[in-house]
């Protein structure tokens, strides 16, 4: 099949470069990750991942995290599995 069809995007410019790293590091080009997207939207018949607006909690959560506030920190699984118990 003739590839002819071009896409044009515009992304902030830290995104870019550490998905490309990433992409790197899986031996592909951002071409190739864009095809890759593509085809599994067309065999999901849509997105390749479940996309949802979170609920109030969620998004309470999410708000607190990106500021810093709240957050927790464990130096191994076993940790943090132990503070569940707690």
């Amino acid at each position: 099949m003739m590839k002819t069809a071009t896409i044009h995007a515009r992304i902030h410019p830290d995104t870019k470069a550490k998905a490309e790293t990433i992409l790197h590091r899986l031996g592909m080009t951002p071409t190739q990750a864009i095809r890759l997207f593509y085809a599994q939207i067309t065999l999901q018949n849509g997105l390749p991942f479940a996309v949802t607006i979170p609920n109030d909690l969620t998004a309470a959560t999410l708000a607190k995290s990106y500021d810093g506030e709240d957050i927790e920190e464990f130096d191994s699984l076993d940790e943090m599995f132990e503070s569940w118990e707690s």
